[in-house]
């Protein structure tokens, strides 16, 4: 089994592999070819520990118990929003809040920090190739409010237009809201120049940072965002939670998102005092578990390094790319000149529901269909795709089953 990059690190890959108890199953009576990291990754032991490690250990309810085991289970809860912190070089521990992940960071700051500054006719700014996630709480943001959405547009390859983007902008534009990753393109976004441009017109920036964390550096004081979201269950963590990173000067001025136990100092039925921030913004009994399990996924992407895991996905997908890209009657989606590890594709006259149930038979799990990016399909004039993306435990063997695969998908329907 390969591992290494060529003339890079080297990587483990055969003992990275063996930290994942779920690549040891068989599906349909094979070895489990797991190719749909994009939609959720697998978990390493050390993650699926600490949740046992926390229900079985500490248990317990946080911030508001004196007794031990909360004390316990608050220091660990906090010490992962500390770890988020560094991971996405925050300034402040206080700029990091906890939600179940990028959708409902999104509708947070749709909520309380975009939807009061908005008025009839002002501008929200997304891109043609988001996640439906990033799409949908706008517009129901702009019928609500008489806002207009405006959508800088890709080229062929999937590359965002930089110049329709800053043509877009005017006076009347309150908000951009940008992937940095594409779900259904693999394209890096040149998230750095995009932001710059429109923070230059003192224009605010959210990033949809779901599909990147987990391949490359994510640092929000270089990027120069003033939001920036990420889901645990992409980045090896548990599902359900994830981490919105916000400038502390946005986070004080917005207004909670939603109300309840903990996100108050005080309560008496003429008025309510809100907590200081992060808590604001955390109504109820959260995510506790989840939260610890996000924070032992960083510690174990740290453990690997980032920039090793993206030098060695980044030689996968080149791989992946020359060998399916070299079978007749294959249609590559989105080619831009910058990928993280996913490739999209269609089969000439075979519908990608067909080859996704053939490839399954085979034990290899991609994911088939819109991929909650329908503008991106209606783009290409394709109704699905099939999604192959990858993660540090993949292999080029596995990357030759699925090309095995969509050649025998071929021949059964030839």
């Amino acid at each position: 089994m390969e591992t290494a990059v060529p003339g890079k690190s080297k990587l483990d890959v055969a003992a990275i592999r063996e930290e994942f108890p779920i690549l040891r199953e068989k599906v349909n009576g094979k070895p489990l070819v797991y190719l749909d990291n994009g939609a959720t990754t697998q978990k390493p032991q050390t993650v699926i520990d600490s949740i046992t490690d926390y229900y079985s250990r500490f248990n317990s309810n946080i911030h508001r118990g004196v007794h031990t085991l909360s004390q316990k289970a608050t220091e660990a809860y906090e010490g992962s929003r500390d770890k988020v912190r560094a991971f996405l070089n925050a300034p402040r521990f206080e700029e990091i809040v906890f939600v179940r992940g990028t959708t409902e960071a999104v509708n947070l700051v749709a909520r309380s920090f975009v939807g009061p500054r908005l008025r009839p006719g002002d501008e929200i700014v997304v891109s043609e190739m988001e996640h439906h996630s990033n799409i949908v709480p706008w517009q129901l943001l702009c019928q609500e409010t008489g806002a207009v959405l405006k959508v800088a547009p890709f080229d062929d390859r999937g590359e965002l237009d930089v110049d329709a983007y800053e043509k877009l902008l005017g006076p009347r534009t309150k908000f951009v809201s940008l992937v940095h990753v594409s779900n259904a393109l693999g394209t890096v976004n040149p998230i750095e120049c995009l932001t710059e441009i429109a923070r230059a017109r003192d224009i605010p920036v959210f990033v949809d940072g779901a599909q990147a964390a987990a391949h490359q550096r994510v640092d929000v004081q270089a990027i120069g965002c003033d939001f920036y979201a990420i889901s645990g269950h992409k980045v090896y963590g548990p599902t359900g939670i994830g981490a919105l990173y916000g400038r502390h000067e946005h986070l004080e001025s917005m207004v909670p998102y939603q109300g309840g136990g903990e996100m108050i100092v005080s309560v008496t039925f003429e008025e309510t005092k809100y907590n200081k921030v992060p808590y604001k913004f955390e109504a109820g009994t959260p995510d506790i578990c989840g939260a610890i399990g996000l924070g032992a996924a960083i510690d174990w992407i740290e453990s690997v390094g980032i920039d090793r895991i993206g030098e060695y996905e980044e030689d996968l997908l080149e791989y992946a790319t020359r060998r399916i890209g070299a079978l007749p009657g294959i249609r590559i989606i989105g080619t831009a000149g910058r990928k993280a590890g996913l490739l999209s594709f269609t089969i000439e006259n075979i519908h990608p529901h067909d080859v996704g149930t053939i490839l399954d038979q085979a034990g290899i799990a991609v994911r088939v269909g819109h991929h909650c990016a329908q503008p991106v399909m209606a783009r290409f004039g394709v109704p699905a795709t099939i999604r192959a993306s990858f993660a540090l435990y993949n292999t080029r063997e596995e990357v030759d089953a699925l090309v095995a695969g969509v050649i025998e998908s071929q021949e059964i329907f030839s």
